[in-house]
């Protein structure tokens, strides 16, 4: 509820605030900053200098949001149809398709435990640089085609 009513006070607040030519402050005595559009007269104030408000034209970015849903879909679409020309996988090229991903995560999983042993072990620079290269390479793999996909 209390986000609510924070919402409609900036709708209120803000276009006062934007339509105002001069804008003035001051503190209290009690330390409580005011701000207002009418000079505050024999107070000690401070004019504060207002710049336009940038506007983001949200239908571009609605549309925008929209197309690129749109295309993600036909994505998904095409990769679930594979190559068959729009045709579903049957459910044992599906079951095979898994086999063989679970097989090059394994293998994935196995190269990265061999890699971490060897960078364990102790190795030269040059060695080094290469074991991480390798592990570098075998951990995005896997990411991207096991965690990810």
């Amino acid at each position: 509820m209390p986000w609510r009513q924070a919402a409609v006070f900036v709708l209120l607040v803000i276009p006062a605030i934007s339509s105002a030519q001069k804008m003035y402050t001051w503190v209290d005595e009690q330390g409580v900053a005011h701000f207002t559009d009418i000079k505050p007269g024999v107070r000690e104030h401070k004019r504060v200098e207002l710049r336009t408000p940038s506007l983001i034209p949200m239908r571009e970015n609605i549309t925008r949001g929209k197309r690129v849903s749109t295309i993600n879909q036909q994505v998904n679409r095409s990769l679930e149809a594979g190559n068959g020309g729009g045709r579903t996988l049957s459910d044992k090229q599906e079951a095979r398709e898994r086999e063989r991903k679970n097989a090059r995560c394994k293998e994935y999983r196995e190269k990265l435990d061999r890699i971490q042993k060897q960078l364990r072990a102790g190795y030269s620079n040059d060695q080094g640089n290469r074991l991480r290269r390798q592990r570098r390479e075998v951990s995005q793999k896997l990411s991207r085609e096991c965690l990810l996909g």
